[in-house]
């Protein structure tokens, strides 16, 4: 199955889950990724500041293909968002705001999850073409508290709240509205990682997994 922008879209919309890996070396990323996907998730959002990220991109797409959802982070300007994208990305996610990049993106028909903070910010992302947008840093601002304050006036706009996202209060993200959450340090236990215990990755992404699933039937989701 190849993936279709509104296939990706509609993944990332059932799981309501988007793990960051950011981790010190490629072969790092690269366990952290296998842990991931042992754990269930067909998601992975590998971010450009892992060196030779681009690399692990391509590892990660001939090893799995079409299986796992693989999305590029941290990209900064439209000439990495395209290499990204060369390199296996099926989907764009941006730390700031960047219209360059949102454009892009649509113009190979890859979801883009642009970075935003301030209401003015995300409307423009969204005028712009963005598919989701990513707000970042979400923990340090009010966290679900926000994410519940901008839904009010903005409902039609898909929030991914990252930044501060941890397991205790994924569910107050869900419940204050977004779309799904992005993890990073938190899912993505680097220390572990470190230690070879990468089944620590693997349990931490059931977790997450089932704390957006029970938010949602809470919710009658």
């Amino acid at each position: 199955m190849a993936w279709t922008k509104e296939k990706a879209l509609a993944l990332i919309r059932e799981v309501g889950l988007v793990p960051i890996v950011r981790a010190p070396t490629p072969e790092d990323a690269l366990k952290a990724t296998e842990a991931i996907i042992a754990g269930g998730l067909r998601i992975a959002e590998i971010t450009m500041t892992v060196p030779n990220a681009l690399r692990v991109m391509e590892a990660v797409s001939e090893r799995y293909g079409d299986k796992v959802l693989l999305g590029a982070g941290t990209i900064l300007d439209p000439e990495s968002c395209r290499a990204a994208m060369l390199a296996g990305a099926e989907f764009i996610v941006t730390p700031s705001l960047d219209v360059r990049v949102i454009e892009m993106a649509r113009r190979y028909s890859k979801p883009i999850f642009p970075g935003a903070l301030t209401p003015t910010e995300v409307v423009t992302a969204w005028q712009a073409g963005a598919d989701m947008v990513k707000i970042f840093p979400a923990g340090p601002v009010g966290g679900p508290k926000y994410i519940k304050a901008l839904k009010g006036p903005l409902p039609q706009i898909d929030l991914v709240p990252t930044g501060g996202v941890n397991l205790e209060n994924t569910p107050d993200f869900i419940r204050a509205g977004a779309a799904a959450v992005a993890v990073g340090s938190e899912l993505v236990d680097v220390k572990a990682l470190q230690k070879g215990q990468v089944d620590v990755i693997t349990s931490n992404a059931r977790q997450f997994v089932e704390a957006v699933r029970a938010a949602r039937a809470a919710l009658g989701k």
